[in-house]
């Protein structure tokens, strides 16, 4: 029994030892309440969830990403691959996920804060997993001489050769800004807004 109340007594002097003062406990659970209904609400709104799934829809939950979504819907790969074929690793779940998780909090905070260019061009980083991803979809119709080009170990000269170095119009189009498809069509968005805020405006 001594021994099972001495446990009790650590575990209660470990929670008392980062616990507020008594004075400061109301202000502290006010602060927690709000930061959580917070970050519950941004986690709502921006449909965070979708990020985990393959759907391309996810990409344009921020507009800028309108023109890679009607360019790539619109292109031959548009009918059989998705944003995540091409633009995360697949060489194992964990580096996906990973990949995923650091280039989308990049991109929110750059969207967030209107950080971002009128051409989003993709990173060293995006630009190496991409490479992977045409050479693990295409391998089958590649000369292994082709092969050994397109992998950064050129045959006849020493700078780096990628597949879109050829292949320029795919999947995005030559010409690429946030200006370069004012009149596209693109799937129906609904507002990620709380019923309770609806009939809150709506009375206002």
């Amino acid at each position: 029994m001594k021994e099972k109340k001495s446990a009790v007594n650590e575990r209660g002097g470990f929670f008392r030892r980062f616990s507020p003062p008594p004075e400061w406990r109301t202000p502290v659970l006010i602060l927690l309440g709000i930061f959580t209904g917070l970050g519950l609400s941004t986690f709502y709104i921006s449909n965070a969830v979708s990020y985990l799934s393959d759907d391309p829809a996810a990409c344009i939950n921020c507009h800028v990403m309108v023109p890679e979504f009607s360019t790539w819907e619109r292109s031959s790969h548009g009918q059989k691959t998705n944003c995540n074929d091409c633009h995360v690793p697949h060489d194992n779940i964990f580096s996906k996920f990973y990949f995923k998780a650091q280039d989308g909090l990049r991109h929110s905070f750059m969207f967030t804060f209107r950080m971002e260019p009128q051409v989003i061009r993709i990173k060293e980083a995006g630009k190496n997993v991409v490479q992977e991803n045409c050479i693990r979809c295409h391998q089958n119709y590649i000369h292994p001489l082709s092969l050994r080009a397109i992998n950064n170990k050129t045959i006849h000269y020493d700078d780096e050769t990628r597949c879109w170095d050829c292949h320029r119009e795919t999947p995005h189009g030559r010409v690429h800004s946030l200006a370069s498809t004012p009149n596209a069509r693109i799937a129906n968005k609904t507002a990620r807004v709380p019923d309770w805020i609806k009939k809150e405006l709506k009375k206002n």
